[in-house]
């Protein structure tokens, strides 16, 4: 192989290395439906909605539609989507949702006002997947609700119109809403301060589902928009940008080393 061949091939590679570090940030090669899960030990930082640490948990956007209960208005929603980021340390689990609401809705002190509000739902046994309807009567779901109200509850419910409290919640809520967007950060232990609420493993995938609502559209109980059910990823295998890296690195090896063979090819049999 020539020196000028060599000094091509050069350039191939040094520009095949630097598609590995850029590619994954514009490509997302994660799973549906998955949530990746920031490991962090700065629980401090995670508390409050502009900790540092949420910087290193990418968010995922979660489409919302209405829940289609049986109550008047339940196709009446507003919230189209949520931004959901995740993140865990040695002992306890957190969720940062946002999403976009120029209204701020804090008051529920008259019959026609409605605070905006958000939830999280997880099965209450992490190794079944519930009714998407606030779980069933043998399956049930361990809900996180905050208000704009301040006000911030913990749930447990076996479907539809079943919705108890807890009377020691133990989920943590901050919160804020700037420039047009809510910010809520849950978080709560991994293990579960009682029965019938949720054992978040450490070593294994938990589904999880979102609902909000939206006061100054008259939104409360059923009539509020839902996700689908999506997983937080605390189980073992890959996820992430490591795992793109990883798979763009390979396949940049490859072409270069194709590369090579096929022009020392092509110089051999001088292109015949």
């Amino acid at each position: 192989m020539t020196g000028r061949e060599l000094r091509l091939a050069g350039l191939l590679a040094v520009g095949l290395l630097a598609a590995t570090v850029v590619a994954p940030m514009t490509v997302d090669a994660r799973p549906a439906f998955e949530i990746p899960v920031h490991y962090a030990t700065d629980g401090d930082s995670l508390d409050r909605v502009d900790g540092e640490e949420w910087g290193r948990a990418p968010p995922v956007t979660v489409p919302m539609s209405s829940a289609g209960a049986a109550v008047p208005s339940a196709d009446n929603t507003t919230v189209e989507q949520i931004q959901v980021s995740a993140a865990r340390t040695d002992d306890r689990l957190y969720l940062q949702v946002e999403w976009a609401d120029p209204t701020n809705d804090t008051s529920a002190a008259s019959v026609r006002e409605f605070a905006d509000a958000v939830a999280v739902q997880l099965p209450t046994d992490p190794a079944e997947r519930p009714p998407i309807a606030m779980g069933g009567t043998d399956n049930t779901v361990n809900v996180w609700y905050w208000s704009g109200s301040g006000q911030t509850q913990e749930l447990l419910a076996g479907g539809p119109g079943s919705t108890t409290q807890f009377r020691n919640g133990t989920v943590a809520t901050n919160y804020t809403h700037t420039d047009g967007r809510w910010e809520v950060v849950f978080s709560r232990s991994l293990s579960a301060p009682g029965e019938n609420r949720t054992t978040v493993p450490s070593d294994r995938d938990v589904d999880v589902a979102f609902a909000a609502w939206n006061g100054s559209n008259m939104e409360r109980s059923g009539q509020k928009s839902t996700s689908q059910w999506y997983y937080l990823a605390l189980g073992p295998g890959p996820e992430g940008p490591p795992y793109e890296a990883i798979l763009w690195a390979i396949a940049g090896i490859g072409i270069v080393v194709t590369t090579l063979v096929t022009v020392q090819g092509v110089r051999r049999t001088g292109g015949d």
